[in-house]
């Protein structure tokens, strides 16, 4: 039987579509960047939801790990093996996202903020690679009285794995803390990504992360990410295996060793965990199959969570993590197709 994942963060319905340069110089986007909408960028969401190729996915990054970690874990027999906790607004959005998870075997336990619209995140593709800009709303609106209410606790309780992405710093961190606390005291585990560069920029969000990183036992990123962590801890190091190192010989709680898994797009994921470093190979996906990237990093989460769930080797984590991702980039946003297979092999022995 699998062990219970649950996740915790911020839920939004994501507006995807193919975009031009000139819009993204409009609203000084980046690609491959995520940013939370500032005054500038309220006007971009109208303009998205006019474009001809928009869709309307559920998302946020936790959100899209936890569906694909239970996706993963249903092709394994191991249903209703997830949870997920966020607060979203009285709407249509919100009930789409509510369908979406329900469909997916996610059992939700969101807060209900009645008066703010679910939350929406304008994915905007181009070249094949993406850019997130974020409208929070209720999302911004996750309380901890929520959290600690008995039926979050219930679940925390029945929950063996904890997963949030670092965006939910912005919104909830004591809720985190107090998460990972839980795991470290009863010997479960809690799991954290970095999430993306401005989460280590911005000195209130970067504070929430080093309180919480004592009770972390594994730390999820990617190698752009990695790199801010580094300097935002005034680091020299640059390479991802040297980066990798230096966070998971940081301060920690509780008898577990922490891990530290990076990934490099195509290149190889990069795991330290207390034997030292190891890199597993990344099987390549045909350039004409890919759509765009959006979702690829969840992914890869989830995969690896549905591995961890089963007590699979770290080795069989990544590849679970990558198989994923590589769906998920042959699709528009963090979808799969009905033909996804995919079979754990330490699992099936």
């Amino acid at each position: 039987m699998a062990k219970h994942v649950l996740g915790m963060g911020n839920p939004l319905l994501d507006m995807s579509s193919p975009v031009s340069q000139e819009l993204l110089d409009k609203y000084d986007l980046k690609m491959n960047n995520a940013i939370l909408a500032e005054d500038n960028h309220m006007p971009l969401y109208d303009e998205m939801a006019k474009l001809p190729g928009v869709e309307f996915i559920a998302g946020g990054a936790t959100q899209n790990s936890i569906r694909v970690c239970q996706m993963m874990l249903n092709l394994a027999k191991q249903e209703g093996a997830t949870s997920y906790m966020g607060c979203i607004g009285n709407d249509e959005n919100g009930e789409k996202m509510k369908a979406c998870c329900k469909n997916d075997g996610v059992a939700t336990y969101y807060a209900v903020d009645a008066a703010t619209p679910t939350g929406v995140c304008a994915v905007g593709v181009l070249d094949k690679e993406r850019t997130l800009c974020t409208k929070l709303e209720a999302a911004n609106n996750y309380k901890l009285e929520h959290f600690q209410e008995a039926a979050q606790q219930a679940v925390l309780t029945k929950a063996e794995i904890i997963y949030s992405s670092g965006f939910f710093f912005t919104v909830c961190p004591d809720a985190m803390l107090e998460a990972a606390k839980h795991c470290t005291a009863n010997k479960k585990t809690y799991t954290l990504n970095l999430a993306a560069p401005f989460i280590m920029q911005v000195p209130p969000f970067l504070a929430a992360m080093k309180n919480t990183l004592p009770y972390t036992d594994i730390v999820f990123g990617n190698e752009s990410e990695a790199v801010v962590f580094a300097e935002a801890h005034e680091w020299s190091e640059r390479e991802i295996p040297d980066i990798a190192k230096k966070i998971q010989a940081l301060p920690k709680e509780g008898d577990v060793p922490r891990m530290v898994v990076i990934t490099q797009g195509s290149q190889p994921t990069v795991v330290a965990d207390a034997n030292g470093v190891t890199e597993y190979k990344v099987d390549l996906i045909e350039e004409s199959k890919i759509v765009d990237s959006n979702g690829a990093g969840d992914a890869f989460v989830g995969g690896f969570l549905a591995g961890l769930a089963q007590g699979c080797p770290i080795e069989e984590c990544c590849t679970a993590g990558n198989h994923a991702a590589g769906e998920i980039i042959q699709q528009s946003g963090c979808q799969w197709s009905p033909s996804f297979s995919y079979t754990f092999k330490s699992v099936a022995a």
